[in-house]
This record gives C-alpha cells, structure tokens and sequence, in this order.
C-alpha cells in the first residue's frame, strides 16, 4: 500500500507538469482515477487527498478542465491541535460528461457537476451543479443555464 500511494504521488507530479494532455491523462488514469473519452485537462491540475481512494474522482467524456483546477477529495487539519474538534471532509468527485471548468476554479468532496454544465473561473464549488447550469463565484452560486437542445446530450 505504501508503495502504491507513493508511486501515485510521482504519477501526479508528471501529470501536473506534462506538457501534453494525452500523457496528463495517461499519469492520471495509471493513478486510479476514472477518465473519460476526449477530455482536455490543463496544466497544474491539483488534486487533494490525504485519504486515498482510487475512485474518488471520476471524470466524464468529453470534459473540459481549465489552468490550475483543483480538485479537494479529502482535507483535514493534519496535526494541528484543533484536529479533535473538526471533522474530517472527504469524498467523490464526479464530473459529467460535457462540462467547461475553467481556471482556478476548486471543487470540494462530495460534489456532483452535473452534465453540460459550466463552471467558472476562480468558482469554489460545495456543492453539486444541477445538469445545463452555470455556477460562479464564492461560493458558487447559479448564474444561468445553458440554452441547448438537451435532447442533443442524451
């Protein structure tokens, strides 16, 4: 276990710093996440996780992920005093299929963006998008919806 969790970290490292999105992904998905099909990931993905899952991201087809996106599967106080009186946050993240997240933008545990969905730059998102919106801001918050045929992304 302990050499999984340390060749993961390696594999992260070479994914956030690949000049290319084809091996971004090839380092995300050999890390154990679920990537799908024509997804553009940008440099500087961050993706937080102090307690590891390997399925604790998911990522959907044809998904678009802007410049240092960051993705918080787990966070907790580490060592501090206050450890004993917070609780831990962890969680999937689950990405739909045709979703824009642009850059900067930090998604938290526990969050579903739903389908053809749009988030924007610098957004932090705590909690999940309905399909065919866009959210933006601290916290993100509902700024529109996408007008398509939602026949078309069935």
């Amino acid at each position: 276990m302990l050499c999984f969790k340390f060749i993961k970290k390696i594999l992260k490292i070479l994914a956030k710093y690949s000049p290319v999105n084809g091996l971004r992904i090839l380092f995300l998905r050999l890390s154990g996440y679920s990537i799908g099909h024509d997804v553009y990931i940008a440099e500087d993905l961050i993706i937080t996780e102090e307690l590891n899952n390997r399925k604790n991201l998911i990522i959907g087809d044809r998904v678009s992920i802007g410049p240092r996106v960051t993705f918080v599967t787990s966070s907790n106080p580490n060592n501090s005093k206050i450890y004993p009186y917070v609780s831990v946050k962890s969680g999937c993240i689950i990405i739909e299929d045709d979703v824009w997240i642009g850059s900067n933008a930090v998604i938290l545990p526990n969050v579903v963006i739903g389908k053809a969905s749009v988030v924007g730059a610098c957004a932090l998102v705590t909690k999940s998008v309905s399909p065919f919106t866009i959210v933006g801001g601290v916290p993100a918050k509902v700024i529109g919806e996408l007008n398509v045929k939602k026949k078309d992304f069935n």
